[in-house]
């Protein structure tokens, strides 16, 4: 079901989707309806154009991102902090002998801040590898010497190395740390993941305090404008997201198809 659900994860890029459109029209032309291959690619031609103009980013990011706002102010007392992975690169930082990160990278970086202002909190990074091709190269190891490269000691941090997805997530790392009822944990994810994640641990019983970051809207709508590349990004972003809300409602993973505060 791993391997089913990255391929289901393949067919959200718009690039990839885009690649079988013209391969099937391709082939459209060695058939007797070849005479249709011409207004399809008319049509895929225009439909591309209606893509680019739409503000794919306030339609399909915003409503996620805004899912869960950032609290107004910080408890008192926190007990633990979350911070899952998808931040850095395991294969680059690998090959490169040097840690690579990407976008997401405020989620190690909140692990930091959060640390400091709560100094008693337990804290724990989970990450491992979410790749079919490279499950020995795991985001765990990179996120400690990256904490370790920054100057923040990792001796107190837990590393949770075996998750592959959302889902393991949330199920490795409360075997983990088996949290007590009453305490008050904190997770950081990315904004628009925040959604999957927060019905991920709420489907194990472990109520967390959403902590969103890595904000890719600005949370008040977004114009027209013509950009093709954008728009790609941001239905790949987008749909990869609702298609994992689906997919994690219908597995019993979540308890409701929009989770929400």
């Amino acid at each position: 079901m791993f391997v089913l659900s990255k391929l289901f994860g393949l067919l959200s890029s718009p690039a990839n989707l885009l690649f079988l459109l013209l391969a099937l029209l391709c082939l459209l032309g060695f058939t007797r309806w070849k005479a249709w291959q011409r207004p399809l690619l008319l049509a895929l031609v225009g439909g591309l154009a209606i893509v680019a103009f739409v503000p794919w980013q306030a339609i399909l990011v915003q409503p996620l991102e805004n899912r869960f706002p950032g609290p107004s102010s910080l408890p008192q007392r926190v007990d633990g902090v979350i911070v899952l992975g998808g931040a850095l690169d395991p294969v680059v930082s690998a090959a490169r002998d040097q840690v690579a990160a990407n976008g997401a990278v405020e989620r190690v970086n909140a692990l930091i801040w959060l640390g400091r202002h709560y100094p008693k909190a337990r804290l724990v990074f989970s990450g491992g590898s979410g790749s079919v091709t490279t499950p020995d190269k795991k985001e765990a190891p990179v996120a400690r010497r990256y904490l370790n490269e920054l100057g923040f000691g990792t001796d107190g941090i837990v590393f949770e190395d075996q998750s592959r997805n959302t889902r393991e997530n949330a199920v490795y790392t409360k075997q983990l740390m088996a949290p007590k009822n009453g305490e008050v944990w904190l997770l950081v994810t990315s904004a628009m993941h925040m959604p999957r994640s927060m019905g991920a641990f709420a489907a194990v019983d472990w109520p967390v305090i959403a902590y969103p970051v890595d904000y890719l809207t600005t949370g008040e709508g977004g114009g027209f404008a013509f950009d093709l590349g954008s728009a790609f990004s941001s239905i790949g972003n987008g749909l990869h997201e609702w298609l994992g809300l689906l997919y994690y409602r219908m597995r019993g993973w979540t308890h409701a198809m929009f989770p929400g505060p």
